[in-house]
C-alpha cells in the first residue's frame, strides 16, 4: 500500500505554528514510509477565504522546504465532483433535502438547551414530503441512528462515539455550496489518503466523516490526532504569546532548520536527542512516539536551537537567509564584506538573523553613525595617540589578516604603555560607531583595510576638530 498523507489548511488567515507542525508530521510520515504528501487548500468558505491567505500558506511552506508531491489542489475547483456525490446520495437515500427555516431550528435548539439536552438536528425532514420542492433548502447526510463509531486513533488510542449523539450533518448549504466535513471526505476518497494526521481539535469531526466515508464505500484511512500547542501560560497559542504565523518567525530571523527542529520535538521524541537534521527526522519519525498531552511553546528553547544552527550551518547557507533580513531593512550589501564573512564574525553573539543584521549594519554604512554617548566617552584627546598609532601600523600591514591585525593592536598598547581596556573601546567606536562588536581583530579584518583606515581617520578628525 502506498502511504498518502495530506495537509489541508483553510485560507482564512495566516499559517500558524500548529498548522506547520501538522504539515511537518504529514510530510515526515510520508517520507519515512516512502509515500506521498499532498497539499490541499480547503477554500470552500468563500466569505473568509482570501488569495492573500493562500499566498501566505504557500510562501510559508516553501520557506520551510515542505514541498508537496501532489498539489496544491483547491476545493473550489472541485464543486462539480461534490455535486455528483450529493446527487448520487439523494438517489440512494443516503441524503435528503431539509426545508427547516432558521426560526424552527432556533426554537429546537432553545428547547433542547432548556431540557439540558445536547443541541442537534432532530431529523424532522428525513421522511417529510415538502409542499414546494423548489423552496429554499439544505442537503443533509442521513447519519446512522444506531450503533457506534470506533476510532482506533494512532495517537489517542481507541475513541468511541455513539451515533445517536451525532445529528444529520448539512453537506450542501442553501446557496448550493458544499460544506467542510463533506468536501473533506470526498477529497480523501478521491485522493486515496491512507493516513489523516491533524490536530485533535478535529476529533469530533471524525465520526461524522467516517460515517460518510462508509456511505461512499471507501476503506477508512487511519487517523492520528495530535495534541494542541499551548502558550507558556497554558492557554491556546494565540497572537498575545508573540509570533504565531510561520512568516513572522522568518521576520524574527529564525532559520527554517531551527523552526522545523523545534516543532518536530513539540509533541514527539526520539530518546533524549534534541538536534535533528531533516534526514534524521525522516529516518526516525513515527506516529507511535507522539505525545497525547498538549505541548507548551517555549520561545527561549526555539532561540537556543536557532543560535545552534546559526553557529553550525555552513556560513554561506546562513548568509543567504541573512541577505533577506538586509533586504527588508533596504540595506545594500554590495559595498561591504561578503555576507558569509559577516556570519563567521557575528555568529557566536547573535541568536537571530534579525539581530545579526542589526548589529552588522556598520559593515555596510558609507557614512558611519556614532552612538553619541559612546563617542563622547571614548573619542577623546586621551585616546587620540592610540588611534593615530594604530592607523599608521594598519596602513603598513602587508597582509590584512586577523593575526597581523591582532599584533598591531597589541603593539599600540606596548608602545604607549596602555592596557587594551584603555584604548580598545575607542577603536571599536571609531570603526563600528558603538561599543558592541566581535573582537577587534575579527571586526577589522572583516571590515577591510580601506574602510578601517577611512573610519580611523574620520574618528581622529572628529577628536581634533
Amino acid at each position: 500500500m502506498l502511504v498518502k498523507t495530506r495537509f489541508a489548511p483553510s485560507p482564512t488567515g495566516y499559517l500558524h505554528v500548529g498548522g506547520v507542525r501538522t504539515a511537518l508530521y504529514c510530510w515526515l510520515f510520508a517520507k519515512h514510509k516512502q509515500g506521498k504528501y499532498i497539499l490541499r487548500i480547503e477554500d470552500t468558505d468563500r466569505e473568509r477565504s482570501t488569495d492573500v491567505a493562500v499566498k501566505m500558506i504557500l510562501d510559508g511552506l516553501a520557506w520551510l522546504g515542505l514541498n508537496a508531491d501532489e498539489g496544491p489542489y483547491y476545493q473550489t475547483q472541485r464543486f462539480d465532483r461534490y455535486q455528483e456525490i450529493i446527487e448520487q446520495w439523494l438517489k440512494e437515500g443516503k441524503a435528503y433535502r431539509c426545508y427547516c427555516d432558521k426560526a424552527r431550528l432556533e426554537k429546537l435548539r432553545e428547547s433542547q438547551l432548556e431540557n439540558k439536552e445536547k443541541p442537534r438536528y432532530d431529523g424532522f425532514c428525513r421522511q417529510r414530503q415538502p409542499d414546494n420542492c423548489d423552496a429554499p433548502h439544505v442537503i443533509r447526510f442521513k447519519n446512522p441512528e444506531h450503533g457506534e463509531v470506533i476510532i482506533n486513533d494512532l495517537v489517542l488510542g481507541q475513541v468511541i462515539f455513539q451515533n445517536k449523539e451525532l445529528d444529520d450533518l448539512i453537506i450542501r448549504r442553501t446557496d448550493g455550496t458544499p460544506t467542510y466535513n463533506f468536501t473533506v471526505i470526498v477529497d480523501d476518497y478521491d485522493m486515496q489518503i491512507t493516513h489523516v494526521i491533524r490536530g485533535n481539535d478535529h476529533l469530533n469531526n471524525t465520526p461524522r466523516q467516517i460515517n460518510m466515508l462508509k456511505a461512499l464505500g471507501f476503506s477508512l484511512p487511519q487517523y492520528a490526532h495530535v495534541p494542541m500547542i499551548l502558550g507558556d501560560d497554558g492557554k491556546r497559542l494565540s497572537k498575545r504569546h508573540g509570533a504565531v504565523s510561520v512568516l513572522e518567525f522568518k521576520e524574527m530571523g529564525i532559520l527554517p532548520e531551527a523552526l522545523l527542529n523545534y516543532l518536530v520535538r513539540l509533541g514527539w521524541s526520539h530518546g533524549d536527542q534534541e538536534i535533528f537534521s531533516i534526514d534524521e527526522m525522516i529516518k526516525f519519525f513515527d506516529l507511535s512516539a507522539l505525545n497525547k498531552s498538549p505541548c507548551a511553546f517555549d520561545t527561549e528553547k526555539l532561540l537556543w536551537l536557532n543560535h545552534h544552527y546559526i553557529k553550525t550551518l555552513p556560513a554561506d547557507q546562513v548568509a543567504k537567509a541573512l541577505l533577506w533580513q538586509f533586504e527588508q531593512m533596504k540595506v545594500k550589501v554590495f559595498s561591504g564584506p561578503d555576507l558569509a564573512e559577516v556570519v563567521l564574525a557575528m555568529r557566536e553573539r547573535c541568536k537571530t538573523l534579525k539581530e545579526m543584521a542589526e548589529q552588522s549594519l556598520f559593515f555596510y554604512q558609507d557614512q558611519l553613525v556614532y552612538d553619541e554617548a559612546a563617542k563622547i566617552k571614548h573619542l577623546t584627546t586621551d585616546t587620540l595617540p592610540a588611534l593615530k598609532l594604530l592607523t599608521e601600523k594598519l596602513m603598513h600591514l602587508s597582509a590584512w589578516l586577523k593575526e597581523p591585525i591582532k599584533t598591531a593592536l597589541a603593539e599600540v598598547g606596548e608602545t604607549l604603555g596602555l592596557k587594551m581596556g584603555k584604548y580598545g573601546p575607542a577603536v571599536r567606536v571609531a570603526i563600528s560607531g558603538g561599543t558592541q562588536s566581535p573582537s577587534l581583530d575579527i571586526t577589522i579584518e572583516t571590515l577591510g583595510k580601506e574602510k578601517t583606515i577611512q573610519r580611523l581617520n574620520a574618528a581622529i578628525a572628529c577628536i581634533t576638530e
